[in-house]
């Protein structure tokens, strides 16, 4: 995967364009991805996606943010869809004062060698996000390339969108998320040690550090999970929240995955974890002996919910 910080790349040879975010590379960005290709091979042309890290709205500080996918996520994503040109622009706040004509000219025609440049229906780019259809379709015959517009993706009547993925994911409603996005939502993230209690209680667990403090956690609660380990699957039951029975225990959040079936030490691991369906709220019980009496219905209905593989993305390429 090709990766640009300074843009120090040469020209490439009739690229067929793609812009964006793509925070979450949903079913929305697929279908403008898909386009973007087809029109390429079409062409003869070399398909590129030029995207942004950090995330624009981190950068400038608008509001409270969260990423539906680290840096690290977002590369895996794009690997799946098969995608070799992959271009990686740094988003500074000086990046960010480029107007929408300086960035077409000194980013996209001059350093990539825009031929045709495909976009989502709602693509705003620029200083102040002031460039929108209407301001590409002047620049195209400036600077002679051509503009493509792709449609939305809607989803039972509903128009694909991050703000809706991110919203469901925050209220647990992880099975519309996921429809949403064309795959299971998933968290990567390194193994660490815990307060060693679930293996006391017979449900040993690994607790999970994701990759960047920024990741959008789901809602707290219990979730069936396919885990991935070693390119492995496992299914299992994931807890997110404080461990509200045992109060002896500092109330820090934490992620915690029981993994069914599965016995290996995995401490310091890197592991993804892909929510399937949320279980249940996070409850505070009386006693050790009815958490446990609970733990094992989590685990029946997780068993039973995990009857299909995790959806992964499949390369379009």
């Amino acid at each position: 995967m090709l990766q640009i910080q300074d843009i120090k790349i040469s020209k490439l040879i009739n690229p067929v364009v793609t812009t964006g975010t793509f925070d979450g590379l949903h079913l929305g960005h697929q279908k403008v991805i898909y386009e973007t290709i087809n029109i390429a091979k079409e062409k003869g042309a070399t398909p590129v996606i030029l995207t942004f890290w950090p995330h624009p709205r981190y950068v400038l500080q608008k509001g409270n943010f969260s990423l539906i996918n680290t840096f690290d996520e977002k590369s895996k994503l794009f690997k799946q869809l098969g995608l070799n040109n992959v271009y990686y622009q740094e988003f500074t706040k000086e990046f960010s004062q480029l107007s929408s004509e300086e960035y077409v000219k000194k980013i996209l025609v001059d350093k990539i060698g825009l031929k045709t440049l495909v976009i989502g229906y709602d693509h705003q780019f620029g200083k102040e996000r002031e460039g929108g259809f209407e301001t590409l379709e002047k620049l195209s015959k400036k600077y002679n390339f051509e503009l493509i517009k792709v449609s939305a993706f809607d989803f039972d009547t509903t128009t694909v969108s991050s703000t809706k993925i991110r919203n469901s994911i925050e209220n647990g409603e992880l099975d519309i998320a996921n429809s949403y996005l064309g795959y299971n939502y998933f968290i990567a993230g390194k193994v660490v040690s815990g307060f060693n209690m679930g293996k006391k209680i017979g449900f040993p667990t690994a607790n999970i550090e994701p990759g960047d403090k920024l990741k959008l956690l789901p809602k707290d609660g219990v979730y069936a999970v396919y885990i991935e380990i070693n390119n492995k699957m496992y299914g299992g039951m994931l807890n997110i929240g404080y461990r509200p029975t045992f109060i002896e225990q500092p109330k820090t959040k934490t992620i915690e995955v029981n993994i069914f079936d599965f016995s290996e030490n995995i401490y310091d691991k890197l592991i993804t974890v892909y929510f399937v369906k949320r279980i249940r709220d996070e409850l505070k019980l009386n006693s050790v002996n009815e958490l446990i009496s609970l733990m094992k219905n989590d685990e029946n209905d997780s068993r039973k919910i995990l009857q299909n593989e995790p959806l992964i993305l499949k390369p379009l390429i």
